[in-house]
């Protein structure tokens, strides 16, 4: 795979004790590589674990201080938020789960630290979506900004209805029913996935998926989504879950047998994989030759490394070279493919290409 020479971002991570001896220069290509990867938060907590914040030099420091304010009222506004969500969803019949960023936080997981959020996922029942979507609606969340054609293209293909926004606050609800589109190449069971979701201490009505299933969504998500501006604060997400998780030490078995059961290993196999090369997660050998049956072939590996090792790194100019591009493409494509057969995907790119863009609606003169 591609050196990390450029990367200073993912250096650091690995070893934050190198950036006691950074030039200013290099302070200042950090801090620009964070802030495109939406870690400058999270480094900063990294720099406070190792006892290095003293050394971030005044001129810098007030990046890091300002993303972690933000990060700690996003925090704040998210906790508040769901209070609101398992209000508006109190007749539901099902339990409120959680997903991602905003689990981590519900939960209290090392993951929370300096997570930056767009929005808040919940997973529901497929047959209490128009329940889900209609109490939503009467408590100030609606679907707003999409053309007529991107929502039947949700409501007809994919695992989510429409995002919702709220009239007042504008924050942005994702309710989904599935991890992955109905018409992706893999279907994991929604039904087992909310079988094991845990109760949040301390936020009655609020679940979140069970650890391994967590950590199986993250990589779902990361290597099923063809636009990766924020990939290596995704991949520091599953570096903090696995971590954790691993301190229970029947936690592998359970991941790569959970794996298998939910058609996700390939998924695991590309996440354990990158892990290890940005950020040196601890992974033991016997995970890793368990999760060597779902590599793909040498070829495909290799086109597969050169592209990741591109796409995973901060988005920005510091970490590109003349290849990213074609990478940026590829990662696109190929995640697609994945979640659309070609007589579906080919008309939708179609009309996302040459339709969408002439029936916007005009902004107002």
């Amino acid at each position: 795979m591609k050196p990390l020479s450029r990367n200073l971002l993912s250096r650091t991570l690995r070893s934050p004790d190198i950036a006691a001896q950074f030039s200013m220069s290099e302070w200042d290509m950090l801090v620009r590589q964070a802030r495109a990867a939406g870690l400058l938060a999270r480094l900063a907590h990294r720099f406070c674990q190792h006892g290095l914040t003293a050394a971030i030099p005044a001129v810098a420091r007030w990046h890091f201080d300002a993303a972690e304010t933000l990060a700690d009222k996003q925090q704040t506004a998210v906790r508040w938020e769901l209070q609101q969500l398992r209000a508006a969803l109190v007749d539901l019949g099902s339990p409120l789960i959680v997903l991602k960023g905003a689990a981590y936080v519900a939960a209290n997981l090392p993951a929370a630290a300096g997570r930056l959020f767009n929005d808040i996922d919940i997973l529901v029942p497929r047959e209490r979506l128009k329940q889900a979507e209609s109490s939503l609606m009467l408590a100030g969340w609606h679907a707003t900004g999409l053309s007529e054609y991107d929502k039947r293209y949700y409501r007809r293909w994919m695992h989510e209805i429409p995002p919702m926004q709220h009239v007042q606050r504008a924050t942005v609800i994702d309710v989904h029913h599935a991890i992955l589109p109905d018409t992706a190449r893999y279907h994991p069971d929604s039904a087992k996935l909310r079988s094991r979701a845990v109760a949040v201490e301390g936020l009655p009505g609020i679940h979140v998926l069970a650890a391994e299933d967590r950590i199986l969504h993250s990589a779902t998500h990361l290597f099923h989504d063809g636009e990766l501006p924020h990939g290596l604060r995704d991949l520091t997400d599953l570096d903090l879950l696995l971590r954790d998780a691993a301190l229970d030490h029947h936690f592998w078995p359970r991941l790569t047998a959970r794996a298998d059961e939910l058609q996700l290993s390939r998924s695991l196999f590309y996440a354990l994989r990158y892990l290890r090369h940005f950020l040196d997660t601890p992974v033991p050998d016997d995970v890793t030759a368990t999760l060597d049956a779902a590599a793909p072939n040498r070829v495909t590996l290799a086109l597969m490394d050169r592209i990741f090792s591109r796409v995973l790194a901060p988005d920005h100019a510091s970490c590109a070279d003349s290849f990213t591009p074609a990478a940026r493409l590829a990662a696109f494509v190929r995640a697609h493919w994945l979640r659309m057969p070609a007589h579906l995907l080919i008309p939708h790119l179609f009309h996302k290409a040459f339709v969408s863009p002439y029936q916007r609606t005009p902004k107002p003169a």
